[in-house]
């Protein structure tokens, strides 16, 4: 088939999808996004966004109205629940959680993609996929069919995108299951907050909170896992759950939504075939312990982003987009590892117990606890970029630079050099990089190249070696005009 009707057909509408379809828009990518519901979701699953999320939407300019729908809370201190204080000197100018449910993440991220200029269509199933050497062939549940470049699943943990590709989701299946809602509730608050607290010395798996809108928010373990997990539990089966480990249901009436999550932990076994890629829970699944799966999609979205931007504009490297799956899926590997140890420690269990002790102890070191926190809240990744000092391949915290800040200066989504040496220049690549000149005293280096998402790709002095990394991270120069 020849031509194309869009660049980037995105198949899911949630936080992953919409990050995604913002950050190629930011590239003059065309983007449609297709969502299978023709409503957004009432349901919330995530509560916040953690440091490195805040950190991504302080760098597209949306922090400030994520923060005006959210509220600030301190960044860690908490693993497994285990309550510590704060750690200290984290390295980030955001130091803290935004939060929020994720209805309104989904909100913020949606109509940033919509005033970016992507198309959006809901009610709309992907229902089959094809592709070839020009692009690929996405058949829609109504009879039409879209042709685009490249096609990317978003579609969550039973990604239809994933199965039709045939791409294997080994891992562990559900051993346990909550059942979760928002609903109204008549007992005393008073009440209902010393029963939890009593029941939660034992049962980290239950709770029961103020939502903030004048409701209750409710997690309570299932009686086993069901058959079939996407449907909805019934509110006659969550108040007897309730009412097994309270003794009473706190008179909860009125439910606005109800679902179910279990502890299925898997890892897809690529990112990409050909023309098709993968991204958040389509190739990611685990327990929410630590509240990652939201940030982890967002995160791997400001990670594809700019690259498949690059291969569509046509300055790509060969192999900018095989980086996308090295760099993620170790991410991922990671989270569902840090997953698995929660899981083990908020075991009832003699010897879990055992080990959460050990843990709490441990955590007592700040180091330990510091440690911790920057894996949960994802400040902490290094991307492998070869041997080099510590700083290279991990993202840069914001700093002041002249009469603003770092993050400012990223928001167009290109590459940056922050040269020190005033010796240095980025001719060739002027129309992806830009170059700041005498950045920051903050700045512990002689100068640094930061691809578009952040991240530290070259450390030195030296315009050869910079050139070299130039084009590793942004395709060959562009011809400078003949003299006439």
């Amino acid at each position: 088939m020849e031509g194309h009707e869009v660049d980037v057909v995105v198949a899911g509408g949630g936080p992953t999808g919409m990050m995604l379809a913002a950050e190629l828009r930011l590239h003059g990518v065309g983007v449609l996004v297709v969502e299978r519901d023709a409503e957004p979701k009432k349901l919330v699953r995530s509560l916040g966004l953690h440091v490195r999320s805040v950190e991504v939407l302080d760098q597209r300019g949306l922090l400030d109205r994520f923060l005006a729908a959210g509220t600030k809370y301190p960044a860690g201190g908490s693993f497994a629940g285990i309550p510590k204080p704060v750690p200290q000197g984290l390295d980030t100018s955001h130091p803290y959680l935004i939060g929020m449910p994720q209805t309104i993440t989904d909100r913020l991220l949606e109509e940033q993609a919509a005033e970016a200029g992507a198309q959006i269509r809901r009610g709309c199933a992907v229902v089959g996929v094809s592709q070839d050497d020009d692009g690929v062939t996405v058949a829609l549940a109504d009879g039409t069919e879209v042709r685009a470049r490249y096609l990317v699943g978003c579609d969550g943990g039973r990604s239809t995108i994933r199965k039709l590709l045939g791409i294997g989701f080994p891992g562990e299946p559900a051993q346990t299951e909550w059942l979760l809602g928002e609903m109204d509730a008549t007992e005393a608050p008073e009440r209902i907050a010393a029963t939890v607290a009593e029941i939660r010395k034992t049962q980290l798996g239950f709770g029961v909170g103020p939502t903030g809108r004048g409701g209750w928010r409710v997690v309570v373990p299932a009686a086993r896992v069901a058959d079939e997990r996407a449907t909805p539990p019934t509110f006659e089966e969550l108040r007897e759950r309730l009412t097994a480990f309270a003794g009473t249901d706190f008179g909860v009436h009125s439910p606005r939504w109800l679902s179910r999550f279990d502890d299925a932990t898997r890892l897809a076994d690529r990112y990409r075939a050909g023309r098709i890629l993968l991204a958040g829970d389509a190739v990611h699944v685990h327990p929410p312990l630590g509240g990652q799966g939201l940030n982890l999609g967002i995160q791997d979205a400001f990670n594809l982003g700019w690259k498949l931007a690059a291969a569509i504009n046509g300055w790509a490297p060969d192999d900018l987009l095989d980086t996308y799956e090295a760099e993620r899926r170790p991410v991922a590997a990671d989270v569902l590892d840090l997953t698995r140890a929660q899981a083990v420690l908020i075991s009832t269990d003699p010897g879990p117990q055992a080990v959460r002790r050990l843990f709490a102890q441990l955590m007592d070191f700040e180091d330990v606890n510091r440690f911790l926190t920057e894996r949960i809240t994802a400040i902490g990744i290094r991307y492998d970029f070869g041997p080099g000092p510590e700083l290279l391949g991990r993202r840069l915290r914001d700093m002041p630079i002249g009469r603003g800040r770092l993050y400012e200066l990223m928001r167009r989504g290109r590459g940056l050099l922050l040269d020190r040496t005033g010796s240095l220049a980025v001719d060739g690549w002027s129309d992806r990089v830009d170059l700041v000149a005498d950045p920051s005293p903050e700045l512990d280096a002689p100068a640094v190249l930061l691809r578009p998402d952040g991240h530290v790709a070259w450390i030195g002095d030296d315009q050869r070696a910079l050139a070299d990394h130039l084009s590793r991270w942004f395709g060959a120069p562009h011809r400078q005009p003949a003299a006439t």
